[in-house]
């Protein structure tokens, strides 16, 4: 098994302060595909994919945010997470699986760009908040291998969030199969919802 070796390659102004943590924090629970990190920094306990999901729950349900999200590579997994957790018909607004081109442009107006690329994530995210009506979204959009597409190796994933504020795009690197991308794909996912939601909380607490 080859030598994990995750990181978010471009951690840039585009990106949440959190970017590179969440994805090495991703990749070190890759062999233990049910759990994810905990949200103190980077270290701590894992706690289970369900318990994010459950999280994030908490979190929209207490602020009132409704979250929709737009996938690719996860073909519907990311909304699959979220719709099992708790009220989910109160937060949850729904999704998009664009996973053919002419989807992601006819549905989510993406523009004429590479599909694995930072404005393809920042369309899908964008356009699926307003096509749902939403306050939170995520895009994924990537390569699961086991070839290259638009250039980029497998297990490259461009993940954006966008509210009504702002958007924001990671790129980040996941080695291992096909089943193992879109695993930590998902995780990653919820780690920056979590992450966004928790951002929000503690800005309306100090507001």
């Amino acid at each position: 098994m080859p030598a994990t070796r995750n990181r978010c390659s471009d951690c840039s102004t585009n990106s949440t302060p959190r970017c590179a943590n969440i994805a090495r924090a991703v990749a070190a629970t890759r062999n233990r595909p049910n759990e994810r990190p905990s949200h103190g920094g980077g270290g701590g306990a894992a706690v289970t994919e369900k318990s994010a999901a459950e999280r994030i729950a908490e979190l929209a349900a207490a602020g009132g945010a409704t979250i929709a999200v737009a996938e690719s590579l996860t073909s519907g997994k990311i909304a699959s997470a979220l719709g099992a957790a708790p009220d989910a018909g109160q937060w949850f607004r729904g999704g998009v699986v664009a996973y053919h081109p002419e989807v992601k442009r006819g549905v989510l107006h993406m523009p004429d760009v590479p599909v694995v690329s930072r404005p393809a994530a920042e369309a899908l995210a964008a356009n699926v908040r307003t096509l749902f009506d939403a306050t939170l979204s995520v895009a994924v959009t990537g390569v699961g291998g086991p070839d290259a597409s638009d250039g980029e190796p497998p297990g490259t994933v461009w993940l954006a969030t966008a509210s009504a504020t702002a958007v924001t795009a990671e790129r980040a690197r996941f080695d291992g199969d096909p089943e193992a991308v879109l695993d930590q794909t998902v995780r990653f996912a919820l780690d920056c919802l979590l992450d966004r939601l928790t951002a929000s909380s503690v800005a309306a607490e100090h507001g």
